[in-house]
């Protein structure tokens, strides 16, 4: 056993070869979040060869992670499992054989490694070191919404120096995302939301343009932005919405579909495919991770890493909960018209 290891142990007062024991959010049904969500004690072995013991600092609790626990989720996890689809933790123990990391280290959690716990275990390989002037708080949601941002902005259309985007579901989490980075980036926003009281807001933060969603949206967008040619919109709504805010696109535009908040399919009329030749796309960061390999994700993360360093990414936060209030705190991530994210405080 090695003196790193010993240290560790004896700090939590734990006999060397014993189990720790944890506390974790445990689901070992699908169905209403409140109901199946249940913290629970577990034991955490020492870290194998090749892993890293990380605590575990923060989780954000996304719409994602309400869809697991309900069973709708296209991945769901192994019951009993912990959900948990992002956070930040500080290495605190190495398995043999780990030499990339050191205790004290920040880290991002793996996509699966089920971040509503304590701690717990991950391949080191797994795993991405960041700064530590990231403050933890924002460095917890990187790996999801400002991720989703960032690539619909650079993966779909190539952005020239002060070409316009346009977006609905402008206040949501990505959407902010959106805005902050085209900012930064030197693009400029249309964005698009359903309540009048956000168009300040958002204005406030950096949107060029905001305006309020309405059967004309199409021509209000064209006539805000001069007639520019907009060759990318970022949909998140679904519906009716969608389809009006592809009818602002340049021919050979494309409208990028990641969400589907009014839970209404796609309205694509043949029009916008045959003479105008918008391309309808779809996008899910989980399979960009898939496809794009541990060097390209930690290249993405790490940059994520250093704009939330600088102020360029700031995700709002209404609340932290500890993991033994769950209940109270998935009750308000699913309230309407929150002012920013929910996280659990794991330890």
């Amino acid at each position: 056993m090695t003196n790193v290891r010993l240290a560790a142990i004896a700090r939590r007062g734990i006999v060397p070869g014993d189990m720790e024991k944890i506390r974790a959010i445990i689901i070992r049904e699908h169905g209403e979040p409140q109901a199946v969500a249940k913290i629970d004690t577990i034991d955490l072995p020492a870290p194998a060869v090749g892993e890293v013991r990380v605590r575990v600092k923060f989780s954000p609790i996304n719409p994602a992670d309400i869809n697991v626990l309900e069973g709708k989720y296209p991945i769901r996890p192994e019951l009993p499992g912990t959900p948990g689809v992002e956070g930040v933790g500080v290495v605190e123990e190495c398995g043999a054989g780990v030499s990339s990391f050191v205790e004290g280290d920040v880290v991002l959690l793996p996509h699966r490694f089920g971040a509503w716990r304590e701690a717990g275990n991950a391949d080191a390989t797994d795993l991405v070191k960041i700064a530590a002037g990231v403050p933890l708080e924002q460095a917890a949601m990187l790996r999801i919404n400002p991720a989703t941002a960032l690539v619909m902005l650079r993966d779909f259309v190539t952005l020239q120096p002060g070409e316009w985007i346009a977006q609905n579901a402008a206040n949501s989490a990505v959407g902010r995302c959106v805005i902050r980075l085209a900012r930064h980036f030197g693009w400029r926003t249309v964005n698009v939301v359903r309540r009048a009281d956000l168009v300040d807001e958002l204005r406030a933060e950096g949107g060029d343009m905001v305006l309020v969603e309405g059967e004309k949206i199409s021509a209000e967008i064209k006539s805000a932005t001069g007639g520019a040619a907009i060759r990318l919109a970022l949909n998140a709504v679904g519906g009716d919405s969608a389809t009006r805010i592809a009818g602002a696109l340049a021919p050979g535009g494309s409208i990028v579909t990641y969400g589907a908040m009014a839970r209404q399919p796609l309205r694509v009329p043949n029009g916008q495919l045959i003479f105008q030749d918008i391309g309808w796309r779809g996008f899910w960061i989980t399979r960009w991770y898939e496809r794009a390999g541990e060097t390209a994700a930690a290249a993405l993360l790490t940059e994520l890493a250093a704009l939330a360093a600088d102020g360029v990414i700031a995700t709002p936060v209404e609340a932290a909960y500890s993991l033994d209030r769950i209940a109270e705190a998935l009750a308000h991530a699913q309230r309407p018209q929150r002012g920013g994210k929910v996280l659990l405080r794991c330890s």
